[in-house]
């Protein structure tokens, strides 16, 4: 016999069963509560534990690499409120459909409600935003219990990684005391489990051929189909196949900024970019009348496609791996739940599609002629202004990018402005984003996830309020030699909300609502240990990117901009659009 500690143990056999299914990292918050999982965590040498001391940013930060590899990443935090920094990320990861195992620490039951120190009530704590929740219990060594908290682990697995994808949660009581010098029982010397391997689980099936086929007789007799493709983590055969679809139907391609469909070698002659542009004209919307619409992939980003979408009588089609709704109009036909390269490949196969008709034809020459007219306004109106200008960023920066890159996107103004204005490239750019509940928080974060572990320079287009919430993340950065480049675009406060009505309320608009502020960041980028860039020129942002994909640390380059001469930009690229579209 050899005496143990049974919720290191526990824990052990836990973290054991994670690493054999292919776990690979392991995010730590420090805490008491905690140190049975973390000493588990930490002594397991197929585990890559990162220490970060903040909740919150460690959840974006394991969220990002989730992303990154496509592999469930774990939390490990104490009890109290600890557990509740863990939420937006939680909310993010379920709205996305992201990977991560959530453990946290928690006294044992008989203290909960009893005023003890550093306990609330843990139990399925993020019960709204969460594909799976546990109460591991008490720490038992019986075999039956051992084997109990094995099965939690592969179930945690399988329902975030495969079954039901995203955040899943397993809440872990402990009774003192945790230390590895500590014991409270014995168990035999040759003491054995059987682990579980991924390549044992199966994946459900998850559409019937039937539905497909009535989909495909649908999309056969479609005159002015559209095909919109959302923000996802797409199949790499996908951008192909959706090509291929289109060239089979006549269907134009609606591609999201974020879509991944604007870059890449595949061809782009059907992908349409510029549609929110068109959307915004009068003159455009008479003679736009799609008669069948397939979405794939998530909410779109544009605002004059979702005012469309609003108004269409179009049968409208999800197709996506889980047949999740990313219909807020709440007028779709069907949700199909089947990966997009797979339900493409069935389309293709189909006998019931022909040559696209003479009116396919006509459709798709009208749209992708409308598309690139409005290119060539987009490039003559972001030519003439002087640098700095939001607008003229993202293409400055899509040009100065090398062949392979990611692009992360910050909510409010950045992801906006990509959709409306980053043009077609062959370069290869994967785009990330957090358009799952649209906060600007954890945006710093997710984008050093994502550079810690991808091989490709990441580059960050935040605006400065998200930057300013996550800040003090720049110590995960420094702490692990972060290469990120942040293109810091500061118009000194809430700049999007020059869009809104609100706007013309002066007396409240400033102070309630953009709430500028005039924090320099200079000095605090020094002191995380970056290296800091004020752009004026849009020679000195082409120098200074350059360097920066050099660094092997983080770099800031701030862009100072006035959000009224932006906006006003904007206003004068849609004006022209829509006056170029008016009939003589």
């Amino acid at each position: 016999m050899i005496k143990i500690n049974k919720n290191i143990l526990w824990s052990t056999i836990f973290f054991e069963q994670l690493a054999t299914l292919g776990v690979k990292h392991v995010c730590i918050s420090p805490g008491s509560r905690s140190t049975p999982l973390t000493l588990a965590a930490v002594y397991n040498k197929k585990l890559i534990c990162l220490k970060i001391i903040d909740e919150r940013s460690s959840a974006f930060f394991a969220s990002g690499i989730a992303r990154t590899t496509g592999k469930p990443v774990v939390l490990i935090c104490t009890s109290g409120t600890a557990t509740a920094e863990y939420y937006p990320a939680i909310i993010e990861a379920y709205q996305q459909r992201i990977p991560l195992i959530v453990c946290t620490a928690d006294r044992p039951p008989e203290l909960v409600n009893k005023g003890a120190n550093q306990t609330i009530n843990q139990k399925n704590l993020y019960a709204n935003h969460i594909r799976f929740f546990a109460d591991a219990g008490l720490p038992d060594i019986s075999k039956k219990k051992l084997q109990t908290i094995q099965k939690i682990a592969v179930q945690s697995f399988e329902v975030a990684a495969l079954k039901n994808k995203g955040p899943v949660h397993i809440n872990f009581p402990f009774e003192k005391p945790f230390e590895p010098g500590t014991y409270t029982d014995t168990i035999p010397l040759y003491f054995k489990l059987q682990y579980t391997r991924e390549k044992e689980l199966t994946q459900t099936a998850r559409v019937k051929t039937k539905r497909v086929e009535s989909l495909v007789k649908i999309i056969a007799k479609a005159k002015r189909g559209l095909i919109i493709v959302g923000p996802d983590e797409y199949n790499p055969k996908f951008p192909q196949l959706i090509n291929a679809v289109a060239n089979k139907t006549g269907f134009p391609i609606f591609a999201d900024g974020a879509s991944q469909l604007r870059f890449g070698k595949t061809s782009k002659n059907k992908v349409i970019t510029n549609y929110d542009a068109l959307l915004r004209s009068e003159y455009f919307l008479k003679d736009f009348s799609p008669d069948l619409i397939l979405h794939f992939g998530r909410t779109i980003t544009s605002k004059g496609l979702e005012l469309f979408l609003e108004k269409t009588s179009a049968p409208k089609y999800f197709i996506n791996e889980f047949g999740d709704w990313f219909d807020p109009i709440g007028r779709a036909k069907n949700a199909l739940a089947m990966k997009p390269f797979l339900f493409c490949q069935q389309l293709l196969a189909s006998d019931a599609l022909s040559k696209p008709t003479v009116e396919n034809k006509l459709w798709l020459r009208f749209l992708t002629t409308a598309d690139l007219h409005t290119e060539k306004i987009k490039k003559q109106t972001l030519k003439i202004p002087s640098f700095p200008n939001e607008p003229s960023i993202v293409n400055l920066l899509l040009n100065s990018l090398p062949q392979k890159s990611n692009v992360m996107l910050s909510n409010s103004l950045p992801v906006r402005d990509f959709d409306f204005f980053a043009s077609t490239s062959n370069k290869e750019i994967t785009v990330f984003h957090n358009r799952g509940a649209s906060g600007i928080d954890g945006i710093l974060s997710t984008a050093l996830g994502i550079a810690s572990v991808s091989k490709k320079p990441t580059i960050l287009i935040t605006g400065d309020l998200a930057f300013y919430y996550d800040l003090t993340s720049l110590l995960t950065a420094k702490q692990y030699s972060i290469p990120l480049i942040i293109i810091l675009v500061n118009n000194n406060g809430g700049g999007i909300f020059q869009f809104l009505p609100i706007s013309k309320y002066e007396n409240v608009f400033e102070q309630y609502f953009t709430m500028p502020y005039s924090l320099s960041f200079k000095n605090f980028v020094k002191e995380f240990g970056g290296n800091y860039s004020l752009i004026n020129k849009q020679s000195a942002f082409e120098k200074h990117l350059s360097a920066a994909l050099l660094e092997k640390y983080f770099s800031v380059l701030e862009i100072k901009t006035d959000a009224k001469t932006s906006l006003a930009l904007r206003k004068k690229y849609w004006g022209a659009v829509s006056d170029s579209l008016q009939p003589e």
